[in-house]
């Protein structure tokens, strides 16, 4: 074994410091713990937070908020960790060896050795059967949506080998939760979930395009596609784009859901959501530096706040 070369427990390079997998699960179970990114589990907020937006968004246009939706609330919380996690390990079995190939992968679990496909195949599979099974006690229309969703979670992985957009289809398997949480409280699709999940795929395009200029070299070298590597100088400009496509999608689906029956205040205050969002977003552009992959990793990881921000202002105006 070269002397730099991972062993079996060795700490994900882009794992969170200090993260609880490393410093007290057990030995055995770390290896399956990080193929399900708990070693850096705050992502999972990005595919949370839409289901959540969509939720607030739904019991907003209905004006009629029940007590069945604390389970929808925490069943969607469950459901997106484990979902992340068998999304998270689906990815690491079909880029096992594209992994090994990019410093700040190939101490991921299969690469290093840590766990064979084949343990990483059953472990998936529980995953998703846990999610399943939650999923099972929402309304039919979302467990159709539930389950549609399997076919973007397998197909995004082989993105990055066809296309120079694969966050697109980060984008749109991600922000699916937006129309199934919509679905679980009003039992249907509208329009303002889809404006909605188109935002939430803008929104995606931004911080994984941030995300991906960690890798952008190794990418180069290998033949990964990104829109890291087809933006390249003119990132910043893009991004900007982005943000302003996020902001007023996420503001239009806002009047669409709200319009017909709720107060003016209710709409002004989920409207400020957006609109906070987007100073954000604004805030990281300021700090954008593509050939800092420390600070592209800061960045990434500060979109936990982003997508916080509307939910927040979603949840207040449930109150007006």
């Amino acid at each position: 074994m070269q002397a730099n070369a991972p062993t079996p427990d060795t700490q994900v390079a882009d794992a969170e410091p200090g993260n609880w997998v490393d410093r007290w699960a057990p030995a055995a179970a770390r290896p399956y713990l990080r193929l399900s990114r708990l070693d850096r589990p705050s992502p999972a907020l990005l595919l949370l937070f839409p289901c959540w937006w969509g939720l607030a968004l739904a019991m907003l246009a209905g004006q009629d908020a029940r007590w069945e939706d604390l389970w929808i609330f925490a069943g969607c919380g469950f459901g997106a960790f484990l979902m992340r996690g068998a999304g998270c390990t689906w990815n690491d079995i079909t880029d096992r060896h594209i992994d090994g190939k990019v410093a700040r992968t190939r101490s991921r679990p299969i690469p290093s050795g840590a766990v064979s496909v084949r343990q990483a195949l059953v472990w998936m599979a529980l995953q998703a059967l846990i999610a399943f099974a939650i999923l099972l006690t929402f309304h039919r229309a979302a467990i159709a949506l539930g389950v549609l969703s399997l076919f973007l979670v397998t197909i995004y992985p082989f993105a990055k080998r066809f296309t120079w957009w694969p966050q697109v289809f980060l984008g749109l398997a991600f922000n699916w939760g937006a129309l199934l949480a919509w679905a679980a409280h009003a039992g249907a699709l509208h329009w303002p979930p889809v404006v909605l999940y188109l935002s939430g795929i803008s929104w995606t395009l931004f911080y994984d395009t941030i995300y991906a200029h960690q890798d952008a070299e190794d990418d180069a070298l290998i033949g990964v596609k990104s829109t890291a590597r087809l933006f390249g100088a003119e990132t910043v400009r893009w991004l900007k784009y982005f943000l302003a496509l996020t902001v007023a999608l996420m503001g239009l689906s806002i009047i669409l859901a709200l319009m017909p029956k709720a107060s003016v205040l209710a709409l002004a205050l989920a409207l400020v959501g957006p609109w906070a969002m987007g100073w954000h977003m604004a805030w990281q552009l300021r700090g954008f530096d593509h050939t800092d992959g420390a600070k592209m990793l800061q960045l990434f990881r500060a979109n936990r706040d982003t997508g916080l921000i509307p939910l927040i202002f979603l949840g207040l105006a449930l109150f007006v």
